[in-house]
């Protein structure tokens, strides 16, 4: 299944499921049926798989009926961020492919060693931007705004302590999310200043439920940048692949449902690039990953 939060011009964000070309809301879906459904993503995420796997049977035997006034086209609402504001900071993973370790070792002036154990930094819940939101540029604080398509991991049950084979039975789903950075203003070898600034955290354009993706471990990820393609990867090179990061993360804390984790970016970052690229106001950043979407950002001065 493929959940959405939207919003028109008459409501406030909502918790909607793209179906056959619809946004369907899940609340008054719910109604139609005679079953008190949430309006929130992360209200739904909380009710755990047994909610929905009746979701999913609903919908599949719904009739055309329970559809008129619980949905409307797609073309007519405003998609947000899958969750506008997280309970809590994204964890970012640093590092995680191969080749991206190489490029930032030549240019960022980080250990050519491969990381023997996950790089995990994080990004505050500010950080996060919709499809089409502007991703804003400072020019008082950095010259070399980059970017970063990661896969984001999105939890569905609490785990603590858990082991690797259990792990993936904790996600709930996955997103697009740009890891924006702003190179130049890491901080004696800290990251959150550089990546974390307001609007370093497109994500979107829907949540793709773990069922419905399989493996993980093989979605090809894309970037361009006003229509040229910079970055072209795969998530089977990860160093730490999903599975491995829930259970590192939840060894030492605990991820709760709707948790995010931001897996790493492919080579091909501006930073890593001879010359060198950035982002600049008027640039637009797409980035897509198999079987979820495509995000879209403008880059503006601000």
């Amino acid at each position: 299944m493929r959940f959405v939060t939207y919003r028109t011009v008459e409501t406030e964000p909502r918790l909607g499921l793209l179906h056959d070309g619809l946004v369907v809301d899940v609340e008054y879906f719910g109604a139609a049926i005679g079953q008190d459904m949430p309006s929130t993503m992360l209200d739904f995420i909380d009710l755990g798989p047994i909610a929905l796997r009746f979701l999913q049977e609903a919908v599949t035997n719904a009739s055309t009926a329970d559809f008129v006034g619980t949905s409307l086209p797609q073309a007519n609402v405003a998609l947000l961020a899958p969750i506008p504001r997280p309970r809590k900071n994204i964890f970012g993973i640093g590092l995680n492919y191969t080749e991206h370790v190489a490029e930032s070792a030549r240019s960022l002036d980080t250990s050519k060693d491969l990381p023997q154990q996950p790089v995990i930094f994080s990004k505050p819940p500010t950080a996060v931007a919709a499809w089409d939101d502007p991703i804003r540029h400072n020019g008082a604080v950095t010259q070399q705004l980059d970017w970063e398509t990661e896969l984001a991991v999105v939890i569905g049950r609490t785990a603590r302590r858990v082991a690797e084979a259990d792990a993936l039975d904790h996600v709930f789903g996955y997103t697009v999310i740009n890891d924006v950075s702003a190179r130049d203003c890491r901080r004696a070898g800290q990251w959150i200043v550089s990546k974390g600034q307001d609007s370093f955290a497109p994500m979107g354009p829907c949540i793709v439920t773990a069922d419905e993706i399989g493996d993980p471990q093989d979605l090809t990820l894309r970037t361009r940048v006003n229509g040229v393609e910079k970055q072209n990867g795969n998530t089977r090179f990860m160093l730490f692949n999903v599975a491995q990061l829930v259970a590192d993360i939840s060894s030492v804390m605990t991820l709760e449902p709707g948790d995010i984790i931001a897996t790493g970016t492919p080579a091909g970052v501006g930073a890593g690039r001879d010359p060198q690229e950035f982002l600049w106001p008027g640039d637009v950043v797409e980035c897509e990953i198999e079987k979820i979407g495509m995000l879209r950002n403008p880059v503006v001065a601000v």
